[in-house]
């Protein structure tokens, strides 16, 4: 199969809007990372993500849907703390998981009687999903358990030959995926953190809970289970108080010919004379933005990733150390 990477225009969107309704996938940008996007009710279309990936098949999906599309064709019962959340949060990188009725694909939700929905921001997925007119089910348009891609061509490295076409919206700004939220209570949960904090929710809705996998349970967001985000090389992981011990490690292997690599912000960078650093950024947005573009950047030309973790662990930070201690395990 050849794999084309088009702009995204009328012809384009012609050719992927076909691809969906004849049970294929398409990789398309969000504001986040790219998807890989099937219709959600077709059932096999499904399951390829899952082939596609190599992806658990016990790790949800993300349903895809634009700004107008009526969610009451999809899900039961939208609590009135969620109608406040959309209204404050969406489109954006808020995915909120409700009471299925049942209508998509079972392998969508992995068995759960739930379903996460999301309505990107993105102007190219917005246009995509207006155009197809369909609940799109799509993960991160990666080989499982690799870095979630950030540009059409971090997708072609990854899956050519594996899918038709890539919708390329450019880089994507958000940087790391939404945070999931458990609307199906009385109260809202993150069951995995993003660029809409904690905080951010509490601050629309009063109150905000924070969910916490136990051993043995079935997983009720993706994100939540699975090693995931890694490069193709070696990694290690310091906090920030142990910073120090980082830029050892990296001189010591550096003496030794190894080609190590800080990952970590511009705070950090400059306590150092090391010169081998993907610089993450200074601000939050940055340094979300950029991690897995310099994940990326990092497996192309190091032996070695050492990831020093944000003196700052709250807020956004939150959801980039998620991504940061998966990555460099």
């Amino acid at each position: 199969m050849n794999t084309q990477i088009l702009p995204i225009d009328d012809n384009s969107l012609r050719l992927a809007k076909q691809i969906i309704e004849s049970g294929g996938v398409v990789g398309f940008p969000t504001e986040t990372v790219y998807g890989l996007g099937a219709n959600a009710f077709d059932d096999s279309a499904v399951k390829r993500i899952f082939e596609i990936k190599g992806r658990p098949n016990d790790n949800p999906l993300i349903v895809h849907v634009h700004k107008d599309y009526d969610l009451s064709q999809l899900v039961y019962d939208v609590p009135e703390y969620a109608k406040l959340l959309a209204k404050a949060f969406l489109p954006g990188p808020l995915t909120m998981v409700y009471k299925s009725k049942g209508v998509v694909s079972p392998a969508v939700s992995c068995g759960l009687d739930t379903l996460a929905v999301r309505i990107p921001s993105h102007s190219g997925a917005q246009r995509f999903l207006k155009e197809v007119n369909l609940p799109i089910a799509a993960p991160s348009a990666n080989l499982s358990k690799h870095v979630s891609p950030v540009t059409a061509r971090h997708v072609y490295e990854d899956l050519k030959g594996r899918i038709e076409y890539i919708l390329d919206g450019g880089k994507c700004s958000g940087g790391i995926e939404s945070t999931v939220l458990d609307c199906t209570g009385e109260v809202p949960c993150v069951l995995r953190s993003g660029l809409v904090t904690k905080e951010m929710i509490a601050q629309v809705v009063g109150e905000c809970d924070e969910y916490v996998l136990k051993d043995g349970e079935r997983v009720r967001s993706p994100g939540m289970k699975y090693k995931h985000y890694s490069p193709r090389c070696e990694t290690k992981l310091f906090y920030y108080e142990d910073r120090f011990k980082a830029f050892s490690l990296c001189k010591e292997k550096l003496n030794q010919g190894v080609k190590a690599y800080l990952l970590c912000d511009s705070q950090t960078a400059e306590q150092t004379d090391i010169k081998n650093v993907l610089c993450l950024g200074r601000t939050e947005s940055e340094i979300a933005a950029n991690l897995y573009d310099k994940l990326r950047e990092g497996e192309e030309i190091a032996q070695l990733i050492i990831g020093i973790a944000p003196k700052k662990q709250d807020g956004v930070m939150v959801g980039v150390m998620n991504r940061m201690s998966k990555a460099c395990k």
